[in-house]
């Protein structure tokens, strides 16, 4: 039976452990750490996390600024808000809230956006830096899914690793981290062929496909690890991409809810941290 990860109990953790930082970088002469959500539209589901998140960095001591513009903001009044913070001395770190509407593409607002901001690490530069193997600021997700199997001991180094998906926010480079970790990866997605056949192989298993149900119990290699990014809903009710059944054969488990999800949230946090330590010239960064 596996060990079912307390997202929320390790979430905690690490907020613990970056308000602390926080605290031991206060100075008088110091600006104090700053951050700005930008969220445009109604959509129900982001407007709840941009408040959660509001609270995280609350709670740190953080400064949060929240920007919200209406459903029928045009593309050059998104791009100057964004651009106009990206200048803005006092701020730290920008988090774009997604989904946007229609007329504003996310790649638009990233273009004008100060890769030195980047809270959540999806700049193309950061991107291509994290490519590289010389990351500089990782999307919050995979970075905490990343976090999830390290806090568990999960051997990583000359593993195989098979990931499910393959976005640029949190297949691609939950990949990337899994490589630099040694691991032997292979990346999957909807169209591969007979994809149990591939995921049985992994000792560690990753799923961020966006489709209910997609990885089966059946799939999962006794005893390896399992993190399900997976954000569903069916019957109206918060679904992974991994059948819960899979829990019986793993040695690690993530639920939905109450899984990766909270844990983001805390790396978001980590992540100002890590912008603000570099707005301060500090290496440790």
């Amino acid at each position: 039976m596996a060990t079912i990860v307390d997202g929320n109990a390790l979430a905690r953790e690490i907020r613990d452990e970056v308000a602390d930082s926080f605290s031991k970088l206060a100075a008088p002469d110091r600006v104090p750490p700053r951050v700005a959500i930008v969220l445009i539209g109604q959509d129900e589901a982001a407007t709840v996390y941009t408040r959660r998140l509001q609270r995280t960095f609350t709670d740190a001591n953080v400064g949060v600024e929240l920007h919200d513009l209406p459903t029928s903001a045009s593309l050059v009044e998104a791009e100057a808000l964004v651009r106009g913070l990206s200048e803005d001395e006092r701020i730290h770190g920008v988090q774009i809230q997604t989904p946007l509407p229609p007329q504003i593409p996310l790649s638009a607002l990233l273009d004008v956006l100060d890769p030195r901001k980047d809270l959540d690490g999806i700049h193309p530069a950061n991107a291509g830096l994290l490519a590289q193997g010389r990351p500089s600021i990782v999307p919050a997700t995979p970075l905490g899914g990343l976090e999830i199997l390290l806090r568990h001991n999960v051997p990583l180094s000359g593993a195989r690793a098979v990931v499910v998906g393959r976005s640029t926010t949190v297949g691609r480079p939950m990949a990337l981290l899994l490589i630099q970790r040694d691991a032997t990866v292979t990346v999957c997605h909807t169209r591969t062929q007979d994809l149990g056949s591939v995921v049985r192989e992994a000792d560690v298993v990753v799923v961020a496909a966006g489709r209910a149900g997609l990885v089966t119990a059946d799939m999962i290699r006794p005893g390896a690890a399992v993190v399900d990014f997976g954000v569903n809903f069916v019957a109206g009710k918060p679904a992974g991409d991994v059948d819960p059944a899979a829990a019986e054969r793993s040695s690690l488990f993530t639920p939905v809810p109450g899984g990766t999800g909270p844990v983001t949230n805390a790396m978001l946090l980590r992540n100002s941290l890590t912008l603000y330590r570099q707005s301060l010239g500090d290496a440790s960064s």
